[in-house]
């Protein structure tokens, strides 16, 4: 093949040796503290049928869905009146099954089918990819994976807490210490909505106010003014774009503007309670901030709403989430309330490789490199080989006959913590000659000296 046509499809990599080393440093941070809130393992089909995805991420996320064809001469289910009507008309008779969009609904389409076998309420975590046809930029792909935990079959506020709890706990394992996490709820925006006289423009207002920090409170105005509303409403909503401050001085704000508003209070209250079980789980700092403006998930979170970015970070939100009452009644249980967190992996790689966070050493394959000089001590370094495996210690013989510079260079290259030379006279002795990569010191050790050593060196 030439090398013309090599290459990834636009909005997806390749993840190599030292990528990926640093990705499941990732993966295994985040993984040990949801193992630690209790959450259970689960995994989705990479598939579902378009039934089960579609209507469920609003229009522009219809749009984003990757179909796949039906296999076989899908063609035959066709007509010309298909094609001359255009594409609504034609994909349901060829696709009727896509890539999944994100993790949440299949995990509602899960729930649904294993109802009676679940026990409510179900704590899952699940980490594995999502596909959206995207137009590609930094921080934005393709095929990305998201790293999502959720609690269904309660209501309890305790569980908004412990999001921000797990948030705190995964960034600080990752060293990522300047981060803030934004909370709001559906029924703050409700109640904004009423007081400034446009309840039933709840979504076109949520979906402006979600725009503030990006384009401003000016082009915000402009474009709701564009969708309907009058000067007066303008007007009222004017000081709720300007507000700034601490999490007491906002929660004060609201409480005045929001006092007329029965469902604005209520979801004030739910947040006064969420902040209040936060300083009892998080010590210190939660890095948690009000915003009243954030709207994200308009089509299924029904509660709070969370959104995470490192501060400086240029990627854009890390970590979302929220609070949705019945997501599961599109499959036939209604009334199962959840709540849920998702981790952006990629964006926090890169993140992490902005500020140079991931730990040094954490390339390296192997501990040990087993370097033979001739056949007899090869057939020694097989069984020093099996020893060392059989003590957890990763190891390898290299397996050339080469100069030493090369089975060095090729350690180096690999982060190899340690070379381990064998020839006739280190077997006749009994002392190995051992290499430390990070240093160039060289030791001479006994067998048992050196799988202690190479515990000290394990990565």
């Amino acid at each position: 093949m030439s090398s013309t046509h090599l290459g990834t499809p636009k909005g997806t990599r390749d993840f190599g040796p030292q990528t990926m080393a640093k990705r499941q440093h990732i993966f295994q941070n985040i993984q040990t503290v949801f193992k630690k809130f209790g959450f259970l393992p689960l995994e989705t089909p990479s598939m579902e049928n378009l039934s089960v995805l579609t209507g469920k991420y609003g229009d522009e996320g219809d749009q984003l869905l990757y179909k796949i064809l039906d296999s076989g001469d899908y063609l035959k289910r066709t007509t010309v009146e298909d094609y001359q009507q255009g594409y609504s008309k034609l994909m349901p008779k060829i696709a009727s099954k896509g890539l999944r969009y994100d993790l949440t609904v299949p995990f509602a389409r899960y729930v649904a089918m294993n109802r009676h076998e679940i026990n409510f309420p179900f704590k899952r975590y699940q980490m594995q990819p999502v596909w959206r046809a995207d137009r590609p930029q930094k921080g934005r792909y393709r095929e990305f994976y998201q790293c999502d935990a959720d609690v269904i079959g309660t209501s309890s506020l305790i569980c908004e807490a412990e999001i921000v709890a797990r948030i705190n706990e995964v960034f600080s394992k990752l060293r990522i210490p300047d981060f803030t996490i934004q909370i709001n709820h559906r029924k703050i925006l409700a109640g904004i909505a009423e007081v400034i006289g446009a309840p039933e423009m709840l979504p076109e207002l949520a979906t402006s106010l979600d725009k503030l920090e990006k384009i401003g409170s000016e082009k915000v105005l402009l474009e709701l003014n564009n969708k309907g509303f009058d000067q007066q409403q303008l007007d009222a909503l004017l000081p709720v774009l300007d507000w700034k401050g601490s999490l007491d001085t906002l929660q004060h704000k609201l409480r005045d503007f929001l006092s007329d508003s029965e469902i604005g209070m209520a979801g004030l209250l739910e947040i006064e309670t969420i902040v209040d079980y936060i300083s009892k789980l998080v010590d210190g700092d939660s890095n948690v901030t009000l915003n009243v403006t954030l709207a994200r998930g308009l089509t299924y979170y029904t509660g709070t709403i969370f959104e995470v970015s490192v501060n400086n970070g240029q990627v854009g939100s890390v970590c979302g989430g929220g609070r949705y009452d019945d997501l599961t009644g599109i499959f036939g249980l209604p009334d199962v309330s959840g709540v849920g967190i998702s981790f952006g992996v990629d964006r926090i790689y890169d993140v992490m490789e902005h500020f140079d966070l991931f730990p040094e050493g954490q390339v390296g394959a192997s501990t040990a490199l087993l370097v033979a000089m001739d056949e007899d001590s090869r057939n020694y370094a097989l069984k020093l080989l099996s020893n060392l495996r059989s003590r957890e210690i990763s190891c390898e013989l290299y397996p050339d006959r080469a100069k030493l510079k090369k089975p060095l260079g090729y350690a180096n290259k690999k982060g190899i913590a340690m070379v381990v030379l064998l020839g006739p006279e280190e077997i006749e002795s009994g002392k190995l000659t051992v290499k430390i990569m990070a240093t160039g010191e060289q030791q001479q050790l006994s067998e048992e000296q050196l799988f202690d050593q190479a515990l000290k060196n394990a990565n």
